[in-house]
C-alpha cells in the first residue's frame, strides 16, 4: 500500500500511489402496620368526626386506587404497543451489529520538515500536529454458514486514514466508505464464500485498523505503504478446504480504484496455512494492468506473511514482499521496475495490559517507482511502541522510530537528510 502524505508533499506522494432504565411499578402492598396504627389514634382522638374523616379517607383511597388502575391500563397498553412493534420488524433487523472505533494521535519530529510533513510515512505523516486519525463505525451482518447472506459498510472519516485509504478515483479526501460488500457461502462441501463490493486488501502482516483489528505499531511500514494497495473493487470467493488449509482467488479493478482506470482486470490469491496450533502462513498475490489507460503493462506483487506464538506472552512475525512492473523502471529506462522488502515483529505481553511492540524493516526500491525518487532507494526503519490497554475498550500506546535512508530524502527542515526520528502517542476507543 503505497502512502501520501498533504499538503504539497500530500499531492506528490498521491500522484506515486495513484444501554436502558427499568421504571419502578407502583407499590400494591397497601399501607404499613405503623400507618394503620397512627391512622386508628388519629380517628379516636378526632371522635364526632371520625366518620366524616372515615368518609374522605375512604374517597381518596378510591381515587388512588382508581389511579393506580389507570396507570397499570395504561402501562399495559404501552407494553402492548412496544411488544407489536418489536414484532413488526423483521427478523433480519436483530442480526445487524453496529461497531465503532476512534484513533487519535500526536506526533513529533525531530527533524522539524518545513513542510510540516513526515517523510515516507503513511498515515502518521503530520509533524507537531493532534490527530484525529479516523473515526469509523461499522455496520454489518455476517454470514456464518451456508446459505447465510450479509454484508458489511465501514464507513470512516478523519484527516489521516481516510485521505490516504481512500480509492484513487475518489476527491473526496476526509471521508471513505472503505469497505462496501455483500457476503454469500453457497451451500457447497463446507461453505463456498463470496464477497462483492469495495473490500482491503489480502497482502500484508499490517492492517488499516479498525474495531475488530488493529495492529503492534502505531505507525505503519514502509511495505505497508509502498509495497501493497490499501483495497480492492471486485469479487472474491474464500472456501476452507479444512482447518488447516484455505484459500481465496478474486477478480477485481485493481489497486485502490472503484472504477477502472483500463480495460484489463487484475487477478489475486490467498493460500492460507496453519500445519501447527501457534503457527501460520499466508501466501498471497496480485496481478495484472494498473497504469491508466494502459491495458498491457502488468504489475505483479508476491506477499508472504508468516506468524508464529512459541509462548503465550510472545508472538513473532515476519513479512515479505516482491513486486514487478514491466518496463517502468526509472533507473533503467526500458526495464522493469522491481521492489522487495522485509519486515519483522515480535510483540511481548508484560502483563496483561501491558505490551511491547516492536518492529525492523527494509525496503529496496531498485527502479525508483515506488518512493518516487527515480534513483535506485533503499529505506530503513526500526519502531518501538509500547502500549497499556486500560480496558477491552481502551487503549494507549506510545512509540518512537528511527527512519534511515541510503540517500537523502528524508526532510529536515529546509533541506533533505537520510535519517529521521519520531514520536508519538495514539489514543483508541473501539466497541
Amino acid at each position: 500500500m503505497m502512502a501520501t502524505n498533504p499538503p504539497k508533499e500530500l499531492e506528490m506522494m498521491q500522484a506515486r500511489i495513484a444501554a436502558a432504565r427499568v421504571p419502578v411499578p407502583p407499590s400494591r402492598a397497601g399501607p404499613s402496620r405503623t400507618i394503620r396504627l397512627s391512622l386508628a389514634m388519629l380517628a379516636l382522638a378526632v371522635g364526632p368526626n371520625a366518620g366524616a374523616a372515615q368518609t374522605t379517607n375512604l374517597q381518596r383511597t378510591d381515587s388512588i386506587a382508581a389511579g393506580v388502575a389507570r396507570t397499570d391500563a395504561a402501562k399495559t397498553t404501552d407494553s402492548a404497543a412496544v411488544t407489536k412493534a418489536a414484532a413488526a420488524l423483521p427478523k433480519w433487523f436483530d442480526e445487524i451489529a453496529v461497531n465503532a472505533f476512534v484513533s487519535s494521535a500526536y506526533q513529533y519530529n525531530s527533524n522539524r520538515p518545513a513542510t510540516g510533513v513526515n517523510s515516507y510515512r503513511v498515515f502518521d505523516f503530520n509533524d507537531n500536529s493532534f490527530n484525529l486519525d479516523v473515526a469509523e463505525v461499522v455496520v454489518q451482518i455476517a454470514p456464518s454458514k451456508p446459505n447465510d447472506a450479509g454484508f458489511r459498510v465501514d464507513i470512516d472519516a478523519g484527516n489521516s486514514i481516510p485521505q490516504i485509504s481512500k480509492s484513487q478515483d475518489q476527491t473526496v479526501a476526509q471521508f471513505d466508505l472503505q469497505q462496501v460488500f455483500a457476503s454469500y457461502i453457497a451451500p457447497l462441501g463446507s461453505g463456498l464464500r463470496f464477497d462483492v463490493g469495495k473490500y482491503v486488501t489480502h497482502l500484508g502482516y499490517e492492517v488499516i485498523e479498525g474495531y475488530d483489528g488493529y495492529n503492534d505499531n502505531y505507525s505503519r511500514s514502509i511495505l505497508f505503504g509502498y509495497a501493497i494497495p490499501f483495497t480492492h473493487t471486485g469479487v472474491k470467493a474464500s472456501y476452507a478446504f479444512s482447518s488447516k488449509v484455505a484459500a481465496m482467488v478474486e477478480v477485481v479493478n485493481g489497486w485502490d480504484l472503484v472504477r477502472d482506470n483500463n480495460r484489463s482486470k487484475s487477478v489475486g490469491a490467498q493460500l492460507t496455512l496453519t500445519p501447527l496450533a501457534p503457527l501460520s502462513l499466508l501466501v498471497n498475490w496480485i496481478g495484472g494492468p494498473e497504469l491508466a489507460n494502459d491495458n498491457h503493462t502488468k504489475r505483479n506483487v508476491f506477499d508472504m506473511v508468516a506468524t508464529l506464538k512459541p509462548t503465550s506472552a510472545l508472538t513473532l512475525g515476519v513479512n515479505g514482499d516482491y513486486g514487478v512492473e514491466d518496463g517502468t523502471s526509472r533507473v533503467n529506462p526500458g526495464s522493469n521496475a522491481t521492489w522487495k522488502g522485509v519486515a519483522g515483529y515480535a510483540t511481548i505481553a508484560v502483563t496483561n495490559k501491558l505490551s511491547v511492540g516492536l518492529r525492523g524493516e527494509t525496503f529496496h526500491d531498485d527502479g525508483g517507482t515506488r518512493l518516487g525518487t527515480d534513483t535506485k532507494a533503499t529505506l530503513t526503519e526500526g519502531t518501538l511502541t509500547p502500549a497499556y490497554k486500560f480496558t477491552d475498550h481502551v487503549v494507549l500506546r506510545g512509540e518512537v522510530r528511527f527512519d534511515k535512508a541510503n540517500q537523502p530524502i528524508l526532510v529536515r527542515r529546509a533541506t533533505v537528510s537520510d535519517r529521521q526520528t519520531t514520536a508519538g502517542i495514539n489514543f483508541i476507543i473501539l466497541y
